[in-house]
């Protein structure tokens, strides 16, 4: 009883940063009708990378903050899963259909466990495939509404290509923790969204610099105080520290399966708060997607997730030492 509890208590980071995630979106999508995205994304981790640092020096001391001669990794890995991953979505959503980026991200588990295959050597579980699957077919249904060749009917394959830039980007982010081994997840995440967030700042400037993008006034900022307080203390602090606690948990491949459950909670809150009348197929769709992320719960246990948790966070870290050695 107490190792199922334990187990099942390994899923909890993933699906935190799961769920402030499929709110952020209908949240942010308020927020940058008022800000534009560049500008969005800057304040948000401004003030997020603030946050983390605080935190840091809280928890571990000064001496956490350094980055032990390991800064051009950080400053890396840090513009790949923030900068990134963040402001190649923003544009792409600008030039293609919601559904077919929403689709794009809910791919992040098998891009990821394909990464882990070519880098790692490391073959997913059974489970984790059929659970991929099924969970990408519920997707499927739920942003096409029960008409998965909808899917391919559009315009805006510039756009579904940064969407998968950036979701690539953000795959690299995540494996690349496991480099860092003799971090904690709280010393990560601090120390790659500072770079990260420099990244931004660049990326912002230059945006505005030749007309890409436009500053917001205080009145646009103050427009949307609430929205823009969610997505940087749930969309960035909370969960960007949840998932990558929950990678060194659970592991990248498992972790990403939680991804599935953004688009579907974002619908669910257009549902519920936003007047959105699904039908039958996307109610079936979100049910499936669920189902399919109990089933993988279900079938891991007692497999990797029971092992020391610092194995899956630090595998190619441990990999490389081995091959130096005499």
């Amino acid at each position: 009883m107490f190792e199922n509890r334990r187990t099942s208590a390994a899923f909890v980071p993933s699906l935190t940063a799961a769920l402030a995630w499929g709110a952020m979106f209908p949240i942010a999508a308020v927020a940058i009708e008022h800000v534009d995205p560049f500008p969005l994304t800057a304040i948000r981790y401004g003030v997020a990378a603030v946050v983390f640092g605080l935190l840091l020096w809280a928890f571990e001391g000064r001496r956490a903050l350094r980055t032990e001669g390991r800064g051009r990794e950080l400053f890396v890995l840090g513009s790949l899963g923030f900068a990134g991953f963040n402001l190649f979505s923003y544009v792409g959503l600008e030039h293609t259909h919601p559904q077919n980026a929403a689709l794009i991200i809910a791919l992040q588990p098998l891009v990821t466990a394909v990464a882990l295959w070519i880098t790692a050597r490391q073959l997913p579980a059974r489970a984790t495939f059929v659970a991929m699957a099924v969970a990408l077919f519920g997707v499927t249904l739920v942003i096409s509404r029960g008409k998965p060749s909808t899917l391919l009917s559009g315009e805006g394959l510039v756009g579904e290509l940064l969407v998968l830039i950036g979701c690539v980007s953000w795959i690299a982010y995540t494996l690349g923790a496991r480099r860092f081994a003799e971090f904690s997840p709280l010393r990560y995440t601090a120390l790659s969204a500072s770079f990260g967030t420099l990244t931004i700042f660049a990326a912002t400037a230059i945006a505005v610099a030749v007309g890409f993008e436009n500053l917001p006034s205080p009145a646009d900022v103050g427009a949307v105080w609430w929205h823009t307080l969610y997505i940087i203390t749930f969309g960035a602090v909370i969960a960007v520290f949840a998932w990558n606690e929950g990678v060194r948990r659970i592991g990248p491949a498992n972790a990403a399966l939680f991804l599935n459950l953004v688009p579907v909670i974002s619908f669910a809150i257009a549902i519920a708060i936003g007047g959105y009348d699904p039908n039958v197929f996307e109610l079936l769709g979100a049910l499936i997607t669920i189902g399919a992320l109990v089933y993988a719960n279900l079938a891991g246990r007692g497999q990797a997730i029971t092992r020391p948790s610092r194995l899956a966070w630090a595998a190619t870290r441990d990999a490389n030492s081995a091959k130096s050695r005499p």
